[in-house]
């Protein structure tokens, strides 16, 4: 849903509901296992809006990289092209996790070179009395975008975590990716109110469908 433009820059009301960066980053295609994905990563600049949206990168950020891809639209395309592709890398990571399965290997090797190449422009650096980590001269790629995303991913496969990750089982093909916090693990739907509130009602139709077809016994 668009909301407002400002900056140059479309506001979406994106999903951020996943419980965790990586995930909410796969989800920006709806329906994502279905055979027709509908795609809300359609131009550079809905890329900068979901990552300013999920607060990967600050407003002086936002408006370099902007700025950057009206000078340089080839750059910017194939910028989105690649944070498109590692998206659809992490998705097909994730549904396996979620499905018991483990990864396909290419998918793995794929996601390394992403994550290599990121990782060449970490840093840590001053907060205050502490330190953190921090990327250097972001607003200065157009492909920089993806570099935290790759940094996170890594995070999720390697913590706890990782066990958690749950798909929406909507027979539709939804594939929304969350983190499941029940205490048993039995999350099934990406929110009871859209999926699952949809399902229920089917179950229900079902099971009075057949008992109206059930033969009556004469008395």
């Amino acid at each position: 849903m668009i909301m407002c433009e400002t900056n140059n820059m479309i506001q979406i009301d994106w999903d951020l509901d996943s419980g965790n960066l990586v995930l909410d980053f796969a989800n920006t295609a709806e329906f994502h296992a279905s055979e027709q994905p509908d795609e809300r990563l359609n131009s550079y600049a809905d890329l900068v809006s979901w990552a300013a949206a999920a607060g990967i990168i600050s407003r002086q950020v936002v408006k370099a990289l902007l700025s950057s891809s009206k000078e340089n639209p080839k750059r910017a395309k194939k910028a989105l092209q690649d944070a498109l592709e590692l998206r659809e890398i992490i998705y097909s990571i994730f549904s396996a996790l979620a499905d018991d399965n483990p990864p396909r290997q290419k998918d793995l090797a794929e996601f390394n070179k992403f994550l290599s190449r990121s990782l060449n422009h970490a840093r840590v650096m001053d907060a205050e009395e502490t330190y953190t980590w921090g990327w250097d001269n972001m607003e200065a790629s157009l492909d920089s975008l993806v570099w935290p995303v790759a940094r996170e991913t890594a995070n999720l496969l390697t913590s706890p975590d990782m066990k958690r990750v749950g798909e929406c089982a909507d027979d539709r093909g939804c594939g929304f990716l969350f983190i499941d916090t029940s205490r048993n693990h039995s999350r099934r739907w990406c929110s009871m109110e859209s999926c699952g509130n949809r399902a229920k009602a089917q179950r229900h139709y079902q099971k009075a469908s057949k008992k109206s077809a059930s033969p009556k016994l004469d008395s």
